[in-house]
């Protein structure tokens, strides 16, 4: 069944009815809903026929390291999954996280992997330089692919992955958690029934520990490794019909790891809207939290407002105060939940009912992966970036 973000609190004509989003304007439930509500038909026709109630996809994950172990967790706890292959170059690793999860087929080598025909999907959750490799060789191969964010380092390597996906008839998805984090869902619900009339300005805020930045600043900076998470959202916010037309950046190098700690971006809006976010990878390392998260959306007639991780759960004991993941993936009764597990049920989803997922397309994830690149070009050249 699909988790509580999407069973919110009065969807009451029943679990696999959508008439209580649509009397409610849950739009984005509908669509998750649809999908999982066109498996139950399928299933209850099987089952009055005394068939098998529910296939499980065959699931395999390409690069384990933190994120892609944590993809493993989620995908253990979907019932309509199986965790069925694992890929990385570390024998050792592979071999650790294989036997956690009791997966039996192993390879180092991405491209044997995908030789298997029993395995449908795979996540691809390697290094985001790293991403149009595996990703294409997937696609090509008849395989569902969900891709973490960002979706490639490079326009080029993005507008090859696009071209893959639109070419295959199989499910693609890059994982932009943040659509399925039921604050911003609901933000989104709010703007598009027109309750704050036109967006003028938007502000984003997602900081990290300076301890949680450090681990990751040799790889990536904070513009297009937090910053395409909100970029993503400003544009989905304002819809289709939008765009951004440049953009304005500067960052600030404290402690010379590869990339900056701390990336300031200015969007302007082809409506005249402006968007500026705060990327900072330096907060304290006693930050309570792990994310300091916040948006705020100001239109012509209202205003949209998300605070998220502190203050919504904090815990106080003799080392001071602690906000841990209540939202994303935190530990629920000994399983992975939250929007982590929900955004990969709804994939696993589209891939039962043999439909593309419609939350968010390629050239969605694209557009933020472009916007975000322009920003560190600005950062790079104290230029304004035209788009």
């Amino acid at each position: 069944m699909l988790g509580q973000a999407f069973y919110p609190t009065g969807h009451d004509r029943g679990p696999f009815s959508c008439e209580g989003c649509r009397d409610r304007g849950w739009g984005i439930l509908l669509k998750v809903c649809g999908v999982f509500g066109r498996i139950v038909g399928q299933v209850s026709s099987s089952a009055a026929k005394g068939e098998v109630q529910m296939r499980r996809v065959k699931y395999g994950v390409i690069g384990i390291g933190w994120f892609g172990e944590k993809h493993c967790e989620a995908l253990a706890a979907i019932p309509q999954v199986e965790l069925y292959a694992l890929c990385t170059r570390t024998p050792k690793r592979l071999k650790e996280v294989a036997k956690r999860f009791g997966v039996k087929n192993i390879y180092t080598d991405y491209n044997e992997m995908l030789k298997d025909p029993e395995l449908e999907a795979v996540s691809v959750t390697t290094m985001w330089d790293q991403h149009v490799g595996p990703a294409v060789a997937a696609l090509k191969a008849g395989k569902n692919v969900f891709l973490e964010k960002p979706m490639a380092s490079t326009v080029a390597d993005c507008e090859k992955i696009v071209k893959a996906a639109n070419e295959s008839d199989k499910a693609f998805m890059v994982g932009h958690i943040v659509r399925f984090n039921p604050r911003y869902a609901a933000g989104k619900e709010a703007i598009a029934a027109g309750k704050i009339g036109k967006i003028v300005s938007m502000y984003a805020r997602r900081n990290i520990p300076a301890w949680v930045g450090a681990s990751v600043l040799p790889k990536i900076g904070p513009i297009i490794g937090d910053g395409v998470h909100d970029t993503d959202i400003l544009l989905w916010y304002l819809g289709g019909s939008d765009r951004i037309v440049s953009v304005y950046a500067q960052t600030t190098d404290v402690r010379g790891l590869g990339h900056p700690d701390i990336g300031w971006t200015m969007y302007r809006f082809e409506s005249g809207a402006t968007g500026v976010l705060e990327n900072v990878w330096f907060l304290p390392d006693t930050t309570a939290m792990q994310i300091d998260e916040r948006m705020e959306i100001i239109g012509t007639e209202g205003s949209v407002h998300i605070h998220e991780t502190h203050p919504n759960f904090s815990i106080c004991d003799k080392t001071g105060w602690h906000s841990i993941d209540t939202t994303y993936w935190p530990d629920l009764h000994g399983q992975c939940a939250g929007a982590l597990r929900e955004e990969l049920m709804y994939f696993a989803n589209c891939v039962i009912a043999g439909e593309k997922p419609t939350i968010i397309t390629p050239e969605e994830s694209m557009a933020a992966v472009k916007a975000c690149l322009a920003a560190e070009k600005s950062a790079a050249t104290g230029k304004i970036v035209r788009l």
